[in-house]
């Protein structure tokens, strides 16, 4: 299964059926079809990237597309029509709440790639992984996230004073 826009946009995109063929991309005003409607069209070619997921997540989506077919998308909102960033804001403000969690959807980010440093991806798989355009990009954001040569030394000499006592 592809992913397509991760990144929170003015509308979410969609998700690539395992066909190939993309999801309608929203009410998004340059990709509006006559009457009002949504259009099928590719994402462009630099926005495209794979995303590894891990097995749990895959058994989520394998669940979802056996209960509900290929053709049941997992962001829609009411009336089936397209869920745009406003309504994923309201519904997420919403569960935040009911979960006396504060943070934003942009947080969930940051807390992805510091994950992804933390347990000690480079910088270039940080990079692809959150479609940044050069590795430049992610080190302006999240250089201070991984660690110090200085770290590395504290590290290195207490990894040796446990072997040597």
């Amino acid at each position: 299964m592809r992913l397509v826009r991760l990144r929170r946009t003015p509308n979410l995109g969609g998700v690539r059926r395992p066909g190939g063929r993309p999801r309608p991309k929203g009410n998004d005003p340059a990709r509006s079809a006559a009457g009002g409607g949504s259009e099928l069209s590719a994402p462009k070619a630099e926005s495209e990237r794979v995303v590894y997921l891990p097995p749990a997540l895959v058994n989520m989506l394998r669940e979802h597309i056996e209960t509900y077919g290929v053709e049941r998308d997992l962001f829609w909102a009411a009336g089936r029509k397209l869920m745009t960033g406003s309504t994923a804001d309201f519904r997420w403000r919403q569960a935040r709440q009911r979960a006396g969690v504060e943070c934003k959807i942009h947080d969930l980010r940051y807390f992805y790639a510091s994950g992804l440093i933390a347990a000690g991806c480079d910088v270039v798989t940080v990079q692809r992984a959150l479609g940044h355009s050069s590795a430049t990009v992610t080190l302006n954001y999240y250089a201070h996230l991984w660690p110090s040569a200085e770290d590395k030394t504290r590290e290195a000499a207490a990894t040796l004073m446990q072997v040597a006592s």
